[in-house]
């Protein structure tokens, strides 16, 4: 998607496309008691290296605890562990990555976090289709924390992605996009200038048909 995306954009607007919102930082962590609490919105470290958001977690239609985040986060394997409390281990693993949709499957270990439906000023009851012009849509990310912007819609007519004019940064990949509390989609990237330039991410519709359609860890997701 997002080698597709920096050609059109590089010659429509002679700019580059921000297409991994990785964050690198060390960062600070505080032990916990118990499971690291968890949600749409949380700090997720990949392999002890990158930072990335997560979209939301719930259970998959064979009862399994699973989350979501960007596909370009990590590869079905790599280790999982909480921003909030790096010191508790790992408590999952990327199941599937999908390098098209860029989006990734997790499974966590059973009684390795304490899943939530709200993180910061972000609260998750569902999935809708994407949010349309001129909606305001809001994220939830452990780089920028909440901020919120006009939805422009499916800007090159690929019946996957929404841009919006929302504040995104390193460490935001993941992030969810709600309107309210309905989780319309993820940010993916951002266009020219973190911050300023527009938000893109993949449509959850278009996530819940591949993982439903491809079967296995994930199908049949429900948040929290």
């Amino acid at each position: 998607m997002f080698t597709t995306l920096a050609k059109v954009a590089n010659a429509a607007f002679a700019i580059a496309l921000g297409a991994a919102l990785l964050g690198t930082g060390a960062g600070a962590s505080q032990a916990q008691s118990g499971p690291p609490v968890l949600g749409g919105g949380s700090g997720i470290v990949i392999d002890s290296m990158f930072e990335c958001t997560l979209t939301t977690v719930g259970y998959d239609g064979a009862g399994r605890l699973v989350g979501l985040t960007a596909g370009h986060c990590g590869d079905a394997g790599a280790s999982v562990a909480a921003e909030s409390d790096r010191g508790f281990g790992e408590i999952g693993r990327f199941a599937y990555s999908n390098s098209d949709l860029d989006y990734a499957v997790i499974q966590f270990t059973p009684g390795r976090i304490t899943p939530v439906n709200r993180i910061g000023n972000v609260t998750i009851t569902g999935v809708g289709g994407p949010a349309q012009f001129p909606t305001i849509v809001c994220k939830e990310g452990r780089t920028t924390g909440n901020t919120c912007g006009i939805t422009w819609g499916d800007v090159f007519q690929t019946n996957t992605e929404t841009w919006t004019q929302m504040c995104v940064v390193e460490g935001d990949s993941g992030a969810p996009v709600v309107v309210g509390s309905t989780l319309v989609g993820m940010v993916n990237a951002y266009l020219a200038v973190a911050c300023f330039g527009p938000e893109v991410g993949t449509n959850m519709n278009s996530i819940m048909n591949d993982i439903n359609a491809r079967g296995g860890v994930g199908s049949g997701f429900r948040p929290v």
